[in-house]
């Protein structure tokens, strides 16, 4: 039996950190579900921007929207929609047969829009509505400013991925905006059954330390700090007012894994998957870790609810003078400016291939 499903078994969901027009056409993602157990998919504009830029999958889809009067921003999320609802119906049955805890795609709203609230919202349910299909998430980061679309979000109803958490503290933040969400639908007699996934960052901790860490705790970070969040995740499962909220109809906000490639190449190409093995979660892994995991993939031991362990190794790296909690606020600063980056090199990628296909050939010198 493969590593992956082996993994699925042992209670934790792996999806793919990838989307592209080749892999939804050649079948290889339909292989993958069908094959390597791949229970969901997120993406992002890195993603979108790398498979523009280096290929022509997307010419004609481009050149037909630009017929039809579009650009920039528009043109981007009917290329990211026409895919990621492409996507959705690969997964759409195994998420009718696990009642929504899995066959999840997700498409992020712009980052441009992450100070202003009303605007996000409106855009989450635009492209919600856009979409049509129950399985995909909106992601929205979970930073200070996000946190109130996010509440308001779920109050609407419209299935979110918050992005962007790097710590417990900001993901325990995240699960109250949605719990506070779900309780107010509860109160509005309205279904509570809104699907959620609370998305952890890991990999970047251990980059972020890899010049100021002791020899000794290399890539010990991230995987301690995903464990303390797991503690932290666990605690509000087993609360009070968590089981309300189940009792009156509502499911879990699932943690997932993010950022789980390995960065640094004399480290395991598998540590992220090896070491993060935890019953109810989600680990989301680039295409390249997902091939490694097959080929060479073994599970680790499964958590436990000891907290001491994880507490040990960070209280290593205080001890070393790093102070974890302005990390974490500097990890998702850096992330959310990554992410209007990223975007904008994004639309710059659309703008010059718009550009090459309105522009007529050259003809050759008689």
């Amino acid at each position: 039996m493969k590593a992956t499903e082996l993994l699925y078994q042992s209670g934790q969901s792996l999806w793919l950190d990838n989307i592209t027009r080749e892999l939804l056409t050649s079948g290889t993602l339909a292989h993958y579900i069908r094959e390597l157990a791949v229970k969901g998919l997120t993406s992002n504009p890195t993603i979108f921007d790398h498979a523009i830029r280096q290929g022509s999958a997307y010419d004609a889809a481009i050149h037909e929207r630009l017929a039809a009067g579009l650009s920039g921003e528009r043109l981007f999320f009917e290329l990211a929609l026409q895919d990621l609802t492409a996507a959705a119906d690969l997964f759409r049955e195994l998420n009718e047969r696990t009642s929504g805890v899995d066959g999840w795609v997700s498409l992020e709203v712009s980052p441009l829009l992450a100070h202003d609230t009303q605007t996000t919202l409106a855009e989450a349910k635009e492209l919600h509505a856009r979409a049509g299909r129950p399985n995909l998430y909106i992601k929205i980061p979970g930073t200070p400013e996000g946190l109130p679309a996010i509440e308001e979000a779920i109050f609407a109803g419209i299935p979110i991925n918050v992005t962007l958490l790097f710590s417990p503290a900001q993901y325990l933040a995240a699960a109250e905006a949605y719990l506070r969400g779900v309780e107010r639908r509860i109160e509005a007699g309205l279904n509570p059954n809104v699907g959620s996934v609370a998305s952890l960052f890991i990999s970047r901790w251990d980059v972020a330390v890899a010049e100021r860490a002791p020899r000794r705790l290399l890539e010990k970070l991230g995987l301690a700090v995903g464990r303390s969040a797991y503690h932290a995740y666990s605690g509000l499962l087993e609360s009070s007012r968590w089981r309300r909220a189940f009792n009156a109809g509502a499911r879990p906000q699932r943690l997932l894994f993010a950022s789980t490639g390995t960065k640094d190449p004399k480290a395991s190409d598998i540590l992220y998957v090896k070491g993060l093995n935890a019953p109810l979660t989600i680990n989301t892994v680039p295409e390249s870790t997902l091939k490694a995991f097959v080929d060479h993939g073994e599970l680790g031991p499964e958590w436990s609810t000891d907290r001491k362990e994880s507490e040990r190794v960070l209280n290593d790296f205080r001890r070393a003078g790093i102070d974890l909690d302005e990390l974490a606020k500097r990890l998702q600063e850096e992330g959310a400016a990554s992410f209007v980056a990223a975007w904008n090199d994004l639309l710059g990628v659309i703008a010059a291939k718009s550009a090459s296909l309105q522009t007529p050939p050259r003809r050759a010198a008689s």
